[in-house]
């Protein structure tokens, strides 16, 4: 059997959860304006 999640813990991963969730859909909707141009400055800075 195996141990039951402490709330604390528990807690904590719902917690990272939501903020990963809300940084990833963040990181989606600058992506069209930063990350296109940011990625061409990268290839072309090679």
């Amino acid at each position: 059997m195996a141990k039951p999640i402490s709330y604390s813990t528990q807690t904590i991963v719902i917690y990272l959860i939501y903020s990963m969730s809300k940084w990833i859909s963040t990181y989606f909707e600058l992506l069209p304006s930063i990350g296109i141009s940011s990625i061409a400055a990268l290839l072309s800075g090679r």
